[in-house]
């Protein structure tokens, strides 16, 4: 029991972050806590009331670390992108830890970045830190051999690299495609890989594709906006990205065999297809106006408030249905 802060990268993915939440519950788990409140700090864009000190979604911290202290029970709280406080929250939150009763009270700050003054000092003086670290290839392909066969599953070596070609170092995207390998059977082979993804298993990602390639707007819209629901404003636009890269290889491959080759699937395969007879639609302006306005929203992104993010890829989706559409 007590304070814990989980640091992750500043520019954390799903992968990360996915491995801060496993930490998080690893330490209620050890701790006896069956049931923790948890809080979501939201960006510092975002337009929210408050009473001044504490916006409303935040309001949730004060009972969570007073509880134990006062009713004499066990309280969890979890607070996940707790770099996104603000200053008059992180103090108000740092005084209550520094009266917050550690045998009583078990809470988790998980943080992509630096959390504000003088709360990190505050928790680092009553609790611990773990670090989770940038994930790279090689780091996705030890986690993938550990994890195939904590699930019983054998990976031929050439799955292995599909795998990661497909999905980098996106831990949570490999465990889903894991999940959906595993109903196959108890082996996995690069074929097996091949025939079921050309990118990331998931599911609305395949349909706002076929949404934007189609030119409905509507369609793509409210495609973008279940996937956003749970997914990461991020891994919409490595998938839009990955769709114009194939887009534009097919463009200048002088047959279907090459292109296949290009991207490491299989000429059979139903992806490879469906690019490759598009390809007689697809504009050299239409594809270099798309990679521009990636690498615009991809900033966009990474340096505004968190508010704007899903305008932004609303106006990109919007755009890339114009361009690239029917």
């Amino acid at each position: 029991m007590g304070f814990t802060v989980i640091s992750g990268p500043r520019d954390a993915g799903p992968g990360e972050r996915e491995v801060m939440y496993d930490k998080a519950s690893g330490i209620f788990d050890e701790a006896g806590v069956t049931d923790y409140q948890r809080i979501d700090v939201p960006g510092r864009g975002a337009s929210e009331s408050s009473d001044g000190q504490l916006r409303e979604s935040v309001q949730g911290i004060v009972p969570a670390l007073q509880s134990g202290s006062l009713f004499g029970d066990v309280s969890g709280v979890l607070v996940m992108d707790a770099q996104n406080l603000l200053k008059a929250e992180a103090e108000v939150i740092a005084e209550l830890v520094d009266v917050a009763d550690s045998d009583a009270v078990t809470a988790v700050f998980a943080a992509a970045g630096t959390i504000p003054a003088p709360l990190g000092k505050t928790l680092r003086a009553h609790g611990s830190t773990e670090s989770v670290k940038k994930f790279r290839e090689r780091d996705a392909s030890r986690w993938l051999a550990e994890t195939a066969s904590e699930r019983k599953l054998k990976i031929d070596p050439g799955a292995v690299s599909v795998l990661l070609r497909r999905f980098g170092s996106d831990i949570a995207a490999l465990g889903q495609a894991l999940d959906q390998l595993a109903a196959d059977g108890s082996t996995v082979t690069e074929d097996d890989v091949l025939g079921r993804y050309a990118n990331r298993p998931d599911e609305p990602m395949w349909l706002l594709a076929d949404a934007i390639n189609a030119g409905n707007e509507g369609e793509a819209l409210r495609r973008l906006a279940d996937f956003l629901e749970h997914g990461h404003p991020l891994v919409v636009l490595a998938f839009l990205e990955g769709e114009v890269r194939k887009r534009s290889l097919a463009a200048v491959a002088p047959d279907m065999e090459t292109y296949a080759g290009w991207v490491g699937s299989a000429p059979s395969s139903f992806p490879v297809r469906k690019v490759w007879e598009r390809r007689s639609s697809t504009r050299a302006d239409s594809l270099r106006r798309s990679l521009d306005a990636l690498a615009r929203a991809d900033l966009q992104i990474k340096t505004a408030p968190e508010a704007t993010h899903r305008v932004t890829l609303e106006r990109l989706t919007v755009a890339m249905c114009r361009w690239l559409g029917r």
